[in-house]
């Protein structure tokens, strides 16, 4: 089993206890001659109130791993736990319920609904598992991205970076236990990246939310507190407190 523990003293943490765990994780695609090894025994914690960034070259499995975390998919072997649940062998509506009440998702298409408003998408995770929202802290969320002249816009009088901020806003809005986002940025301009990861991060150090995101990008992983990097399913490296240059640096040597 490959865990990897970070230089010596352990990896940063910003909360005493891990926002969400992977213990010897494997995931195989596939039986005998035809499996596909994604993931292989991995060993991570991810911190809670820090925002860290998942690396590696194409098919390295940073995307099967954020997914085995956010019980998107099963794992083959190894237990996840996210904050105080296991969710490894979790039926498929346990997993429901707990994706719906502690994890936002940020991906790369928007998947906002066009018939609603600005509003009315930020607000709709609460209002489907019958909760009623803290308006002050809505108002706040929406003071911080700037959406305040955008709330009764429906998608397709947004930008796209105005879109992926109310994406941002719908995850938050609910107080999950942790964010996952998968390329947050991949369908954005740089102006537009840059204001949706500025937001990412003053999250993790202003609302003290837990950030865990996949991206291929360095200047993209340069927001995050931490990058930990993946090769051919293994976790092989990470940097703490990282800088475009240091990432592209790690990147070039693990042939990405």
């Amino acid at each position: 089993m490959n865990t990897y523990t970070g230089p010596p003293g352990g990896a940063p943490v910003a909360g005493s206890v891990p926002a969400v765990t992977a213990d010897g994780v494997s995931k195989v695609y596939g039986t005998g001659d035809a499996a596909v090894h994604a993931l292989r025994g991995v060993g991570v914690a991810f911190a809670t109130g820090a925002f860290t960034a998942i690396m590696g070259p194409s098919g390295s499995g940073k995307s099967t791993l954020m997914h085995c975390l956010a019980g998107l998919d099963t794992v083959t072997s190894g237990r996840i736990v996210l904050g105080d649940a296991e969710i490894t062998g979790m039926s498929d509506r346990q997993l429901t319920m707990l994706r719906r009440d502690r994890v936002g998702f940020v991906f790369q298409a928007f998947n906002l609904l066009p018939t609603l408003t600005a509003e009315q998408n930020i607000l709709l995770p609460l209002e489907l598992s019958g909760h009623r929202p803290d308006r002050e802290w809505f108002a706040h969320v929406v003071d911080v991205l700037g959406l305040g002249d955008r709330l009764r816009h429906r998608p397709n009088e947004l930008s796209g970076g105005q879109q992926q901020r109310v994406a941002c806003a719908r995850a938050i809005v609910a107080r999950p236990k942790v964010i996952f986002a998968d390329e947050p940025t991949g369908n954005l301009d740089s102006r537009a990246g840059a204001e949706v990861l500025g937001f990412l991060r003053s999250s993790v150090r202003e609302m003290g939310q837990t950030i865990v995101m996949v991206t291929h990008d360095p200047v993209a992983a340069s927001y995050a507190d931490r990058v930990v990097f993946l090769r051919d399913g293994e976790i092989v490296s990470e940097i703490v407190r990282p800088t475009p240059e240091s990432v592209l640096d790690r990147l070039k040597a693990l042939g990405a």
